[in-house]
């Protein structure tokens, strides 16, 4: 079969693509499968490195304002409806997958009017508004979370899949364990490990609360793996050096640019500390890891508040919004849980509950039915 799959602008939405289509070149071997995006993601980097064509339109997310700038960017994205039905007409697409945003919006009208059958993934709790535009006209809206489903009414099929995702879970032995402690550049085996990042590139407020407890020493009963952010390092460095704290020798705390080894970090934690994108609430509903989420508040719609609510009404999680945050409030809540080993592995099985099984097999499986 030949798909296309339309996948823009941030990992969230680019790589579940990527792992759909890797899994249907799995399935079926003879496939073929084009992306469509555009010039400015991060789909120009992630989707060539893993192997697939890439072609480009002028799509743009629309705000809700009036401005010229706003009617250049919608009268830019109907025409590249055009573009793309010229596309999926030259490709001869047999199918297209749509994973949310506004490339979903323009591929999916061009597949619309060629009478390409239209399959959608939302990985979001809150589904985004083109997801909730060309869900009326798809044959199935496969979704991340069943909180969602309730806000497509009108779409003709919904299968709640779950999200694709690469990581998996590992069981430390104690050995292991001391290991891997040892490794990351930590000292004690009997503290449990709290794992912080704020997405690829960091997030300032948790970085300035986090600053707060190590510099006031809050963090005496637990140790930390902390994920800065590649662009927020030399920031986060002089504000210890100000202090006369050496950035390379912080008590139970171990500070890095980035962590490239995420699965093994994350099997080591005890309780994560993070922002709530669709793919970390499902990492750790797969890891059945406690979580404190700290919701980006720019974040399209509010969906990560909506996604991080998905494990806090199953007491599965605490949620601290990015305006009440400071150090004394996140250790707090940090405390609360590490305190309890029978509340943290009671919070990583409710966690679990979300996570769905052979998820990447169902949604192929879907896609499938759509072959004419």
């Amino acid at each position: 079969m030949r798909v296309v799959i339309a996948a823009a602008g941030t990992g969230g939405h680019i790589n579940p693509g990527i792992a759909i289509a890797n899994e249907i070149k799995k399935q079926d071997k003879n496939s073929e499968i084009l992306f469509i995006g555009t010039s400015r993601g991060l789909e120009n980097d992630l989707v060539p490195r893993a192997g697939y064509e890439l072609k480009q339109i002028d799509a743009y997310g629309i705000r809700r304002e009036f401005s010229l700038e706003n009617f250049k960017r919608l009268y830019k994205t109907l025409t590249s409806v055009s573009k793309a039905k010229k596309i999926l007409k030259e490709w001869n697409a047999d199918v297209v997958v749509g994973m949310g945003g506004y490339i979903s919006l323009a591929v999916g009208k061009a597949a619309k009017k060629l009478n390409i059958p239209i399959a959608l993934h939302e990985s979001n709790a809150f589904p985004g508004v083109a997801i909730k535009v060309i869900s009326k006209s798809s044959e199935v809206v496969l979704l991340g979370f069943e909180e969602a489903k309730k806000r497509i009414p009108k779409a003709k099929k919904i299968v709640v899949t779950g999200n694709p995702v690469k990581i998996e879970k590992i069981d430390y032995n104690e050995q292991q364990r001391e290991e891997k402690i040892e490794e990351v550049g930590l000292k004690n085996h009997e503290l449990p490990v709290v794992l912080v990042f704020g997405g690829s590139q960091g997030a300032q407020s948790i970085n300035s609360a986090l600053c707060g407890i190590i510099e006031n020493n809050l963090n005496e009963k637990y140790q930390i793996i902390w994920a800065v952010g590649k662009n927020n390092y030399d920031d986060v460095k002089k504000i210890f050096d100000d202090k006369n704290i050496s950035i390379e020798n912080l008590k139970n705390a171990v500070a890095l640019p980035y962590i490239y080894n995420m699965q093994e970090m994350m099997n080591l934690a005890d309780l994560v500390v993070c922002r709530s994108g669709a793919m970390t609430i499902t990492e750790v509903s797969k890891l059945e890891k406690p979580a404190i989420f700290i919701p980006y508040p720019f974040a399209t719609e509010n969906h990560q508040e909506y996604n991080a609510r998905v494990l806090e009404k199953r007491e599965a999680a605490k949620i601290i919004l990015d305006k009440e945050l400071n150090a004394e409030v996140l250790n707090d809540n940090i405390m609360e849980i590490v305190k309890d080993k029978d509340k943290m592995r009671q919070m990583g099985k409710n966690a679990a509950s979300v996570n769905k099984q052979n998820v990447e097999e169902s949604i192929y499986s879907e896609i499938k039915k759509l072959i004419k």
